[in-house]
């Protein structure tokens, strides 16, 4: 069984997931934590139910989803795992942050991505990649089927979708991925979105505002 905790993170309020099973492996997905006092709070977590992360993802690049990757690479040794397809999005995270008053410790680039297709694994257990551009250009999330869960980044939110216009965003690409690639997952899968609260896919078939199923 996956277990999973959030963190509320940085001036952007984006969730932050740990993700972990019976033997403490560990995933870390879009870590957000902005300051030491952020740092602390997740690495005090880790630290108290004895947790072994080796995976970190990106589901995709903007600068709220990928502020703590440093952290994580300084403190865990894990390099951040996303599509290529998010990879300018990243280089440019360190041209604007200044401008917005954010800093940003620069995060490390891997020598391998994730592909559109396929699964990444921690301890005993496995995540399925399922590509969902439209909020960004080469959006992934991580679907458990065993656990009923979907970690859906700005995907889908609880009565909204995620904004598209920001570079690289395209509505009705957002649309699709929505309608073709999570409104086909069971109805009670739970949804962990980039923020705000958690939802299902049959609560957002049924009452979402921007898409219906």
């Amino acid at each position: 069984m996956i277990r999973i905790k959030s963190f509320v993170c940085n001036p952007y309020q984006e969730n932050t997931y740990v993700l972990y099973d019976d033997t403490g492996a560990a995933a870390i997905v879009d870590p957000g934590m902005y300051g030491a006092h952020e740092e602390k709070q997740f690495s005090d977590f880790i630290r108290a139910e004895g947790l072994k992360p080796e995976l970190l993802l990106n589901t995709h690049c903007h600068i709220d989803h990928v502020l703590g990757n440093r952290y994580v690479y300084d403190t865990y040794g894990l390099l951040p795992q996303f599509h290529e397809g998010e990879l300018p999005l990243l280089v440019e995270v360190q041209n604007y942050a200044p401008q917005m008053g954010i800093r940003y410790d620069v995060s490390p680039i891997a020598e391998t991505f994730l592909p559109a297709t396929g699964s990444v694994a921690f301890g005993q257990r496995e995540l399925a990649l399922i590509f969902a551009p439209g909020h960004s250009p080469a959006h992934l999330c991580f679907y458990s089927e065993a656990d009923g869960f979907l970690v859906g980044g700005d995907v889908l939110f609880r009565n909204s979708i995620g904004r598209t216009d920001l570079p690289g965003g395209n509505h009705q690409q957002l649309l699709d991925s929505i309608a073709h690639q999570l409104y086909t997952l069971p109805d009670d899968t739970l949804v962990y979105p980039g923020h705000g609260p958690e939802t299902t896919i049959g609560h957002e078939k049924k009452t979402n505002p921007f898409i219906r199923g």
